[in-house]
């Protein structure tokens, strides 16, 4: 399907975001203003739930080891994640690492949910036990680094979520997270890294232009107008809006500009894309926010 076809099927809706506690300066009202695409929001596929009463019937068996039955619970409990039922998803990974202690992604997507719960000190046990079992585990760096960077510990954070980046150089999200990570220990030094990282990534990928708008070499205009560069389907729209918003976010959470982040980090999380690392964390992104606004009324 061509772009010119996709773009007939799924029209461009441009909206004004209201903002709930934005001040009135200019950059609140470029983000007031600024075209939005917005998001189908992703249907729970039937097949998650055909996979999840197949997955319940044969735990049903008794004559399951427990290395198979602990796999079992980690397989349903990807699958409860992609339905968006966290809680059951958690229940799952833990029931996979007690009936295997050396299950290393089960204790990353265990620590993935205590994150969101805020459990950080259980977090960082999680990751660290997914990094002695398989230390070449690129994600549990990612994760762990999240969890020190939303627990305000950016120093170590920054060298988690660095080390993360230097696994694969050209990834722009990789990128964008040793970014983050980094701004918060030294905003200037972030910035001039972030420049200089961007030269090693190809500007075919769409997210490039997310760090444009970081670096104020592009707009948020052009965040969208790239991001619909190539996609043929409504859940490969959908999945790219889910990361759009909660970088747009991000950007405008660090300008300050509260009202437009919160409204972003909603968009977000409206795409259901749950198992997407930026559905994921939106709401402790919304959590900081709300925190910073009553700290600093």
């Amino acid at each position: 399907m061509g772009n010119k076809t996709f773009a007939v099927i799924f029209v461009f809706l441009f909206i004004a975001v209201s903002t709930g506690c934005a001040t009135s300066t200019s950059q609140q009202t470029e983000g007031l203003t600024q075209g939005l695409l917005l998001a189908e929001p992703l249907p729970v596929d039937q097949r998650i739930q055909f996979a999840i009463a197949r997955y319940n019937q044969i735990l049903l068996q008794p004559s399951l080891a427990d290395d198979e039955r602990a796999e079992l619970f980690y397989k349903r409990g990807i699958v409860y994640d992609r339905a968006g039922l966290p809680n059951l998803a958690e229940f799952d990974f833990s029931q996979a690492v007690n009936l295997k202690a050396d299950m290393a992604e089960a204790y990353n997507s265990l620590g993935v949910h205590l994150i969101q719960k805020r459990e950080f000190d259980r977090a960082y046990e999680a990751f660290d036990s997914t990094l002695d079992i398989e230390p070449s585990y690129d994600y549990a760096l990612l994760n762990r680094g999240i969890a020190l960077y939303y627990a305000g510990r950016p120093e170590l954070g920054a060298a988690d979520l660095d080390d993360f980046y230097r696994k694969d150089t050209s990834d722009p999200f990789r990128v964008l997270w040793a970014y983050h990570g980094s701004a918060e220990v030294d905003a200037l030094a972030a910035k001039l890294e972030l420049l200089k990282r961007k030269q090693a990534l190809s500007s075919d990928h769409w997210a490039v232009s997310i760090i444009d708008l970081h670096l104020d070499l592009g707009s948020e205009i052009d965040v969208f107008n790239h991001l619909v560069q190539g996609v043929t389907s409504s859940s490969e729209l959908t999945q790219r809006l889910c990361e759009a918003y909660f970088y747009l976010g991000k950007y405008h959470a660090f300008l300050g500009n509260h009202g437009v982040a919160l409204n972003y980090f909603k968009l977000s999380l409206s795409t259901n894309v749950y198992e997407y690392v930026e559905h994921r964390y939106a709401r402790l992104e919304m959590a900081k926010i709300r925190e910073s606004i009553v700290a600093n009324p």
